[in-house]
Formats: structure tokens, C-alpha cells, sequence
């Protein structure tokens, strides 16, 4: 399938994911027939199901719609969570009908439309997000499908009637992001991580190449200046750097201070005088760059992305600071890999006057602890690996909360 709009229905097998629901209402947004199952009702398959999807509760293919048994116009998605004997995702399996995962149905989407891809070690989720917003909130709009919840939207998908734009976190994990096609992209870094998966340095950083490959004739590649990769874009691709003090884009006159932090943004073409940071930690000086290079590379006015860089709230459990008084600073953050969570901790000190502030240790996701374990440590921060957690089955599956709020329509 190259094209969604070839596609007059959809099937979810395991549809009541955050990650899987934000497709679920994407497809009915494109006026596509949209039905599925899923193991239990909750909150978020309530709400799908008034918003017009038709999800069932009960492992039985003859509750599988009938304009949903037409496998030439029929696409069906899945969750790798279900079995593969699953009685629905075997029928589809045995009748031929297409079945595509998650970074798959991505991957068509940015082949679409014009993909504004961010990957990267850490900091994507913040810089995709960011981006998203100064598109949606200028007259440029934006699709975007997110890796975390949006403060100023409550949610992690945004949609626009008009806009050729598609926002995508780019996830290196099981290599997802080779799927993509981008239009545009960011890397914002490549300290090696998800281990479990590439075994070594030299693999991990040998698919961020292959990524680089991947964008489209035409497009822009925008790299952290100093990371570790070289870039196998084709010839007629724009390659840009960016970084908080020089690069292609980068920031000058930056003042800390009284709770702000206010930039001057430079660009090749442009420059963007007394931007005030909407989350006014350091770290976002540097994904504001990243994120207000594509939005200038995207038609964004100077004004807009100035207001929109104010606007701007957050992630939730990024940088998420839940309570901030003169006594007390206490804050979320989803930040797992060494070199993050030195990278926030330094921000954090910064931003509270270098006062002694406590890092709790972590706990991750049952699944990522093994590979927490096996991060390649500073020599000088090496004591924290034994502060760390140690594998136990026993550690339940958290699952993200429901959020049903959705932002109308954009542009």
C-alpha cells in the first residue's frame, strides 16, 4: 500500500493502545470505515467507539464487519502485544489480506504526504512535539503523530484538512524508523542505546546511516553538529547543522534569568530576535532550534514561530515539573539513558542556581531494565549503575492513562 487514500477501510486487531488509537482516529478523520478489536473496554475504546469506530471485545471473526472482508480495499493493522494465533489476525493472515504494523502505517504516511521526521537518542520527543505545535498554531498546520502527550493539546495526535505536513517521532527501537520516508528530518543524537536490539555501538550507529538514506530526494536532513554519524543522503538533499551555540541554526544572546530564558534564533536566511522559551529550562534551548528550523523550513513566519515558541507547554513526563516553590522542586521525566539523565540533571542545577538538587533513581519499564543495566556509563558516574534496579518479572505493566481530549481540526 503506497497511498492511504487507495484504502476505503480499516482493521485494528488490538486497537485500544495510545499508540494504535491515535491511528484508529486518523483513519476516521480521513473518512475511512474503521472497526477492530480489542481485549477489554476501557475509557479511550469508549471513546473511539463515539467517535465512530466500531470495536468489539470478543476474539471471534464473525464479528469482523463485512466492508472489512474486502482484501483488496481492506488494510488491516495490528499490535505486536497480540498473539499470533489470535483467531481475527489468522483469518486476515490466511485470506491474503494486507497487514501492516504501527511504523509500517507510518511509513505510507509519510510516503503521502511530507514527513517532518525527528529521531535520535533522546530529545526527540520534546523537539517533535515543539515542532508540531509552531506548525499547528501558524498558518503552515500540521499532522502530527507523537511520542508523548502534548501539554497544550492533551493528546498525542494532531490532525489538518489542508496542511501537506506530517510530524512523526522517529523511533530507532526494533529499528522502526527504517519504515519512514522523510521529507524532512532531525537527528538531535546517537549515544548508543536499545543494546537488547543492535548488540553494539557500531550496529546502532550503522542504522542512523541507513535512516539518513531514507529521506527523500529533495528534502532536508538536520544534524546535531558534533554527533556521531555520517550521513548517506543523496545528492540533491539539503544537509544542515544545528547545535546551541553554532551551525547552520543556532542560538545567540541568551539570557537566564528570573525564571526565563529568552534567545535569539539564526538561521542561513533569517534571524528571530527575543524568543522567550514557553518551558524555560536549558535543554530546550537546543530542541527550540531543532524544532524552529523545520518550522522555518516549512513556510512558518517569524512571528509565528516567536509566539508560538512562548506558547509552547510541555510534554507530559518530559521535563514535566509537577511541584516548583521556593522550597521544593520536584519533576517527571521519562529520561532512561545515562547521558539524558546527566544532560537533565545539569539543567535542572542551572535552572535552581546550582543548589544541591537530589536525583532519585529510576525505574523503568519492566522491558527496558536489562538494557538500562548495560548503557555505556561515564567512568566518572559509573557508582549510578549500582543504584539501579534489578530485573524482576514481577514488575507489573503500566500502562499510560487514557486521554480523550482531542484538539479540533487545524488547518
Amino acid at each position: 500500500m503506497e497511498n492511504i487514500e487507495n484504502i476505503k477501510a480499516v482493521y485494528f486487531v488490538g486497537a485500544g493502545g495510545i499508540g494504535m488509537s491515535a491511528l484508529v482516529r486518523y483513519f476516521l478523520f480521513k473518512g475511512k470505515s474503521v472497526a477492530g478489536y480489542d481485549r477489554t473496554s476501557t475509557p479511550l475504546t469508549e471513546a473511539l467507539i463515539a467517535e465512530g469506530a466500531r470495536i468489539h471485545y470478543d476474539e471471534n471473526v464473525d464479528l469482523i464487519p463485512a466492508d472489512c472482508r474486502d482484501k483488496e480495499n481492506t488494510l488491516v493493522i495490528f499490535t505486536p502485544a497480540v498473539p499470533t494465533e489470535h483467531a481475527e489476525l489468522a483469518y486476515f493472515r490466511d485470506h491474503g489480506f494486507e497487514i501492516q504494523k504501527r511504523a509500517q502505517v507510518l511509513g505510507t504516511i509519510t510516503r503521502s504526504s511530507k514527513g517532518l521526521c525527528v529521531a535520535g537518542t533522546h530529545g526527540k520527543t520534546t523537539t517533535s512535539t515543539m515542532a508540531a505545535h509552531l506548525l499547528y498554531q501558524s498558518h503552515v498546520g500540521c499532522t502530527a503523530f507523537l511520542g508523548g502527550i502534548s501539554q497544550n493539546y492533551g493528546t498525542n495526535l494532531l490532525l489538518s484538512k489542508e496542511s501537506p505536513y506530517t510530524v512523526i517521532e522517529a523511533d530507532e527501537f526494533d529499528r522502526s524508523f527504517h519504515q519512514l520516508s522523510p521529507y524532512m528530518s532531525v537527528i538531535t543524537a546517537t549515544d548508543p542505546d536499545h543494546l537488547d536490539i543492535y548488540g553494539t555501538r557500531e550496529a546502532y550507529l550503522e542504522s542512523f546511516e541507513q535512516y539518513t538514506s531514507l529521506i527523500r530526494p529533495g528534502g532536508t536532513l538536520i544534524v546535531h553538529k558534533g554527533i556521531d554519524l555520517r550521513p548517506r543522503v543523496s545528492r540533491d538533499v539539503r544537509l544542515y547543522t544545528y547545535s546551541r551555540h553554532e551551525g547552520d541554526f543556532h542560538a545567540e544572546n541568551i539570557r537566564i534569568g528570573s525564571g526565563e530564558i529568552v534567545i535569539d534564533f539564526v538561521a542561513p536566511d533569517t534571524r528571530i530576535d527575543d524568543i522567550h522559551l514557553g518551558v524555560p529550562v536549558s535543554i530546550n534551548i537546543e530542541n527550540g532550534v531543532a524544532a524552529m528550523a523545520l518550522a522555518h523550513l516549512s513556510g512558518s513566519t517569524d512571528e509565528e514561530i516567536r509566539r508560538g515558541m512562548a506558547s509552547f507547554r510541555g510534554v507530559e513526563r518530559r521535563f514535566d515539573f509537577k511541584i516548583k516553590t521556593d522550597r521544593m522542586v520536584f519533576l517527571s521525566d521519562y529520561a532512561h539513558h545515562p547521558a539524558e539523565r546527566a544532560l537533565h540533571t545539569r539543567a535542572v542545577r542551572r535552572q535552581e542556581n546550582h543548589r544541591r538538587v537530589p536525583t532519585p533513581p529510576i525505574q523503568p519499564h519492566a522491558r527496558l531494565l536489562p538494557r538500562v543495566r548495560r548503557q555505556p556509563l561515564p567512568a566518572r558516574r559509573s557508582r549510578i549503575a549500582r543504584h539501579l534496579p534489578r530485573p524482576r518479572s514481577a514488575y507489573p505493566r503500566r500502562k499510560q492513562r487514557a486521554h480523550l481530549r482531542q484538539p479540533s481540526p487545524g488547518h
